[in-house]
């Protein structure tokens, strides 16, 4: 493998595929894919990735196609080296010598950013299907990666009747680091202040670096740490969570998009309830949901126990503390008064943002752990009807051994999560009760464990249940 430079953090897994892909430039044709949002360190990996073998690099921008022909060709001229520069009239002229260049070089070819390129020369993508189907049959060992960040229009490049369905041997998507790796990466000891963190920035790589690389040191540094960064409007993070909106290309009336994502963000993540709470109809936004989809900005989860009912959840924990906590008082942020508007805030960022995001990582920390003897085969949440009582519990944390054919699904564990309360007997009883009601409906529920996550502790001598705590959560 290829050595992986030392000023990249992580990233091993996406190395590793990255690095196999340029290893065989010389033995045959093949074309990859990289996609994930900005500021996950994309480029910083591709760009090292090519530096280290030798290819060529091209960072496409927001330009006509004219431009971008000229831009093109004076990065091919400069990796060439060529006397006299290039001119092509189009780029069915512009890829042929491309992927000339690439196969009597035996070299990597980057083209980053492709969604500015294809947006203003549609028949591209068809351009190089054709180039790459011809190094195929001719066995020319031609070697392309294309790179972007606007996650609908990279995601179409490979589906349905896409001219490069098919073509590609490596899709990689270059996900935010998980939580863990996030505390590690911001230097982060504490794990409560780690979640709060978090919860602010996720596991965004750049936004370190959009802060001055300043960090809270200790819990008590966190309120103004908030005020400082993401709150001051002379930073880059006070912007960014609507920066994230319009680098969408499938985005266009805006303002609707942000009303969605704030009806999900304050806790209406039913398609009815999102309807609702923008004054629409629920088959009106039907498309706006499955752009914020396509855009890896909204998740649709289906209820493990009910699965024709679903929920959607903002992906981006910086978007859910924008539409929570910023949106609502964006003028008084710009003139400066994040004191005020955080003091406000603060009770709401507890309620509405921490907690749900704490459920998600706990999410995460069972689907990652084999806590309950076995892998899981899904992890989830879901509703749980209790017709006797006439009420309903809600499961945060349901763990689903692997599916078994003819066989009842088998619950490995049935999970509820505190961030600020303590948790008790009282938490252990609703458990159990779901347990006996999915029983009833069929679920194998022998070997069920009660499973308790909380961020505020647990009543001493608690007994009935497992219990996970935050130390648990960042241990391993």
């Amino acid at each position: 493998m290829i050595p992986k430079p030392k000023r990249v953090f992580a990233r091993d897994f996406e190395w590793r595929h990255l690095s196999a892909f340029a290893e065989r430039t010389a033995s045959k044709p093949q074309l990859g894919v990289v996609s994930g949002r900005r500021r996950q360190g994309k480029t910083f990996l591709i760009e090292a990735l090519a530096r280290e073998v030798g290819g060529l690099y091209f960072g496409a921008t927001e330009a006509t196609e004219t431009e971008s022909l000229r831009l093109f060709s004076q990065a091919l001229a400069d990796y060439t080296q060529a006397a006299v520069p290039y001119r092509f009239a189009d780029w069915d002229e512009a890829i042929r010598q491309l992927f000339a260049i690439g196969a009597e070089r035996r070299a990597l070819i980057v083209i980053d950013e492709f969604p500015y390129l294809s947006k203003v020369s549609p028949a591209l993508p068809s351009i190089i299907q054709r180039e790459i189907d011809r190094a195929v049959s001719r066995e020319t060992p031609v070697s392309l990666l294309l790179c972007g960040s606007a996650m609908s229009v990279m995601g179409g490049l490979l589906s349905g009747s896409a001219p490069l369905r098919g073509r590609a041997s490596m899709e990689l998507v270059v996900r935010p680091f998980d939580y863990r790796l996030a505390a590690r990466y911001w230097r982060l000891d504490d794990p409560r202040l780690a979640v709060l963190v978090h919860t602010v920035v996720g596991g965004t790589p750049a936004y370190l670096r959009f802060v001055n690389d300043e960090t809270p040191s200790e819990l008590g540094d966190f309120d103004d740490w908030v005020q400082s960064t993401v709150l001051d409007p002379g930073t880059p993070l006070f912007r960014e969570a609507r920066y994230l909106m319009e680098e969408e290309a499938d985005v266009r009336d805006t303002a609707l998009y942000h009303s969605v994502l704030a009806a999900v963000a304050n806790g209406n993540a039913t398609r009815g309830g999102i309807a609702g709470y923008i004054g629409r109809k629920a088959a009106d936004i039907g498309h706006h949901l499955n752009v914020l989809e396509d855009s890896c900005l909204l998740r649709r989860e289906i209820d493990v126990f009910r699965p024709g009912r679903s929920v959607y959840r903002v992906c981006e924990p910086l978007i859910s503390f924008y539409q929570v906590v910023m949106r609502p008082r964006w003028s008084l942020l710009e003139s400066g008064r994040a004191g005020a508007v955080w003091r406000d805030a603060r009770a709401r960022f507890t309620a509405q943002v921490v907690g749900p995001h704490f459920e998600d990582m706990c999410r995460s920390f069972a689907r990652t752990e084999s806590l309950f003897g076995e892998l899981p085969g899904e992890v989830g949440a879901g509703v749980v009807a209790d017709t006797a009582r006439r009420s309903q519990i809600e499961v945060d944390v349901a763990v689903f051994a692997a599916t078994e054919a003819g066989e009842p699904r088998r619950i490995l564990s049935l999970g509820e999560v505190k961030w600020g309360t303590r948790m008790g007997s009282g938490h252990v009883d609703r458990l159990g009760r779901a347990r006996d009601l999915l029983a009833a409906k069929g679920y194998d529920v022998r070997d069920t464990a009660l499973t308790l996550y909380g961020g505020a502790g647990f009543d001493q001598g608690l007994t009935g249940a497992r219990t996970f705590g935050l130390e648990e959560l960042y241990s391993g």
